[in-house]
């Protein structure tokens, strides 16, 4: 496997979120205590940096363009040809792209986390507390209407979600638990039968994303690497990094053949240079076609 890179030098406090926007052939990942939603095109080294009023647990890409955000207070729409921030330079621009609220549901104390677009549209997007209490956060399905459906509501770190290429399971990660659980689905598309598809206990796992052969990739908070594993669970594949706390890994570039990492600085006294950076590992796998939210 070719050695890990740098796609983007930075220092974002929370790293999270990498999103392939296939229409638009660019990454989309946030700084979810920095309140920043990062582009970066890795033909042309264009970025862009859209500032927002919250803490920004996740962007995802819409179907008729821009953005949706899952926001500390809830689920809102950027509209699009809003790029909302300053290019190349990193620095966010004064004034804020235009904006609505699809779904607002402020709780004191409790913020987003990270999301994902299921393969019907919707957006299933997480919660939890700042001080991380268990029970305290939440993972909630939004239809493209605004129509709200909880799925849990007893979880502490919500964290990554990703379906099966066949779209007939689901995984998820609470972090705290140490575990990525996997969820059958019913004909409405909604989990049922939760089980534990791996456990692991040299780090926590946080963000993951799926292959197009169904492998499962999950970035390990205080685990300083990305695991792959098979759909049966083995474990296939470590991507060692420089970086203590990777959060989220997605496939992007040209064929979906480029694996993207985000990290964070957070809660370190003597972070990594590169912690908080965006890092690439070029020619990792074949990743699935992300969907983007239909609404």
């Amino acid at each position: 496997m070719t050695a890990v890179e740098v796609a983007v030098r930075a220092h974002a406090a929370l790293g999270e979120g990498p999103t392939w926007d296939g229409a638009a052939d660019r990454l989309i990942w946030v700084d979810i205590l920095g309140s920043r939603v990062h582009t970066y095109d890795p033909a042309t080294g264009r970025r862009t940096v859209l500032a927002t009023e919250q803490h920004v647990g996740a962007a995802k890409p819409r179907a008729g363009g821009g953005l949706v955000v899952n926001l500390r207070d809830g689920v809102g729409l950027y509209p699009p040809a809003s790029s909302g921030g300053s290019t190349d330079s990193g620095e966010p621009a004064g004034t804020a792209a235009p904006f609505r609220w699809l779904h607002r549901e402020p709780v004191p104390g409790r913020r987003a986390n990270d999301a994902a677009v299921a393969p019907d549209g919707s957006l299933w997007c997480g919660t939890m507390r700042y001080d991380e209490a268990p029970g305290g956060g939440t993972l909630t399905r939004i239809a493209p209407d605004g129509t709200v459906r909880p799925i849990l509501d007893d979880v502490a770190v919500s964290n990554g979600t990703g379906w099966s290429p066949d779209g007939r399971r689901v995984y998820y990660v609470d972090s705290p638990t140490r575990r990525i659980d996997v969820f059958d689905l019913d004909d409405a598309r909604l989990p049922c039968n939760r089980r534990v598809f791996v456990s692991i206990e040299d780090g926590f796992p946080d963000g993951l994303t799926v292959d197009a052969d169904g492998g499962v990739w999950v970035a390990l908070w205080d685990g300083g690497a990305v695991r792959r594993y098979t759909p049966d669970g083995g474990l296939d594949r470590v991507v060692p990094l420089p970086v203590r706390r990777p959060t989220a890994c997605a496939f992007g570039g040209t064929g979906l053949t480029d694996l993207y990492i985000t990290t964070a600085r957070t809660g370190m006294s003597r972070p990594h240079p590169l912690s908080g950076s965006l890092l690439v590992v070029p020619g990792a796998g074949k990743g699935l076609r992300q969907p983007p939210f239909a609404g």
